[in-house]
Parts: structure tokens; sequence; C-alpha cells
């Protein structure tokens, strides 16, 4: 297997130029296993279950009449890091955003091309996105992965990331409409 380690990837900040092949990333992923959420008295409970046949999920087209530019730089507490292959092509990004009130840094977004997926390339942009909540003092990172995303789950808590809240009705009235979401942080390290 082919990892960022053997190829000549840059990673760098998202210019205004990136913004098309970014809204035309495909983020879907395929898994064998979710995670069902069991609400309790105290909170919750997560069981990791396998699902026959394998889930294809596929995320809905963001709202093109969005204000949001995920190359952006304007506001000096949001950034956007690209990953571009050795082809020149874009492998990945991520969207982030910081908060002086709390000192936490948010994963607004997180994609890796399917086929440079499992080289290391979402590592290297978290990397990124720690360099960066360094500089701005945080505290914590912090994301949001719905339950059925079990190939992130498992990435997000080999990078250190624990799980920290629920939302069962956050994708109520959605595509998403019965997956429910899942809150992670990690400690700035």
């Amino acid at each position: 297997m082919t990892t960022m380690d053997d190829m000549d990837y840059d990673i760098r900040t998202a210019r205004p130029e990136d913004t098309p092949a970014m809204e035309a990333l495909d983020g879907s992923f395929i898994t064998r296993t979710i995670f069902h959420v069991a609400v309790t008295e105290d909170g919750f409970a997560l069981q990791e279950i396998p699902v026959d046949p394998p889930l294809h999920k596929v995320f809905p087209a963001e709202d093109a009449d969005s204000d949001d530019d995920p190359a952006a730089e304007e506001d000096p507490n949001h950034r956007t890091f690209v990953v571009v292959g050795p082809d020149g092509c874009l492998a990945g990004y991520a969207a982030v955003s910081y908060a002086p009130w709390n000192r936490r840094l948010t994963i607004e977004d997180i994609e890796v091309a399917p086929a440079r997926r499992s080289q290391g390339l979402g590592r290297a942009l978290v990397g990124h996105a720690v360099e960066f909540a360094r500089e701005r003092g945080a505290g914590h990172l912090w994301l949001e992965v719905t339950n059925i995303n079990a190939p992130a789950i498992h990435a997000y808590r080999r990078m250190g990331f624990t799980f920290c809240g629920l939302d069962t009705a956050l994708y109520d009235g959605t595509p998403s409409s019965g997956e429910q979401a899942l809150y992670m942080r990690m400690p700035c390290p």
C-alpha cells in the first residue's frame, strides 16, 4: 500500500481556485459495521454491529446558496487545508474553525478521496488542524460524525479522539434522518 510518506503530497492552505475540486470530492463511504446508539438514563451506549449487505453512504450535495466558501480565508479563526497528490489533483481537505470563548477548534468537514484513503492523508490533515489549534491557543479539538460512519470513527479514535456527546435529532428532516450525531473531542496535544 502506498502511504503519504511514500509519495510527494503537498498540504497547504486552500486557495479560491481549489473550491470546485473540493465541492467535487466524493465523500461517500462503504461500511460493514455501524455504531448502534442506545440512549440510557445516564447518557448513551454504543455497540458496533455488522450490516449485511454493506452500507454505502452518499452525502447530499451542499446547499449551493450557502455563503460558506471553503477556500475563503477572511476570518483568521477559520482555515481550510487541502492535500494535493503528486498528479496535481486534490486528494482531500479539512475545514476548521476556532472559537476563542471556549478555546475549541472544530473540524467542520474533513474528506479524503476514496482512492486515497488509508494512506495517512486524514491523519496529516488533522495534524495541520492541530498546528492551527496550537497557534490559536485551543484547549481541544472537536468534531461531529454520524453513527453509521464506522470507518471514520475508528480513524478518529486511533488519532486520540474520544466520544463526548450525542444528538439524536440533528439529522431529523434531512436525507440522513434516522442517523445520530456523535460528538468526539481530543485535547490539543
